[in-house]
């Protein structure tokens, strides 16, 4: 079936969904010549009305979870408010984070589309591990012919919008291929260096309140990134 959603797990009100990178989960104004939706194919593959229980970034893959019905999606996007919701994402970063594990504590607006200033500061802690280091014999930076790269573990405590890009940007290490909170001549370079464009971000994992947990395994080309 073309456009088909791959499912990861379903049942009387939910379905769980691995979205792929550079789709968008519902309609939105920010981007509002795009019809192309998660919500659409998944509506039109499953024959019913579906509800996005939260959202991921138009560039984001992984666990997308939708619920079949109103009752459903209230209850799940209450433990989405209330942090109930453990996640972990894979990112690929530039430079090498100093140790092997830590914490990015830093308060972000509620808003990144807006300036901060002005705006309350929400606290925001992601804890990430280190997995995997890189050196790609590329030059993006002048006086270095080669650049650094990580994949790391990310997994936010909250669900602020944009939280592990704005994260990632403030530690230094800003994800490859965000547009937006990253590096435009070292998006450009690499994207040429693998081959593909996108944002190097994955929702690899998820577990909900009642102890249920969905994983969605990364894209091939996650498995094949040049040493």
């Amino acid at each position: 079936m073309a456009n088909s959603v791959e499912l990861l797990h379903e049942d009387a009100g939910l379905l769980v969904l691995n979205k792929p990178a550079g789709l968008l989960v519902h309609p939105t104004q920010l981007d509002a010549h795009e019809a192309d939706t998660l919500l659409g194919r998944a509506e039109a593959q499953f024959g019913q009305k579906l509800y996005p229980a939260h959202r991921l970034d138009k560039g984001t893959s992984g666990v997308l979870l939708m619920a079949r019905d109103p009752v459903s999606v209230a209850l799940l996007g209450e433990a989405f408010r209330e942090g109930r919701v453990a996640k972990r994402y894979l990112g690929l970063v530039r430079g090498w984070p100093k140790g092997a594990e830590g914490v990015i504590d830093h308060p972000l607006a509620r808003d990144p589309e807006r300036p901060s200033q002005g705006q309350p500061l929400l606290p925001a802690q992601t804890h990430w591990r280190c997995l995997r280091r890189f050196e790609w014999p590329v030059l993006t930076q002048p006086g270095f012919p080669s650049t650094r790269g990580a994949l790391l573990e990310l997994a936010p405590l909250q669900g602020r919008r944009h939280q592990i890009r704005r994260h990632c940007k403030h530690a230094a290490h800003p994800l490859i291929g965000d547009a937006t909170h990253g590096k435009g001549p070292l998006n450009r370079t690499l994207a040429a260096h693998f081959g593909l464009t996108r944002l190097w971000l994955h929702a690899a994992w998820l577990r909900l309140p009642d102890g249920r947990c969905f994983q969605a395994p990364p894209g091939t080309e996650w498995q094949a990134l040049p040493n």
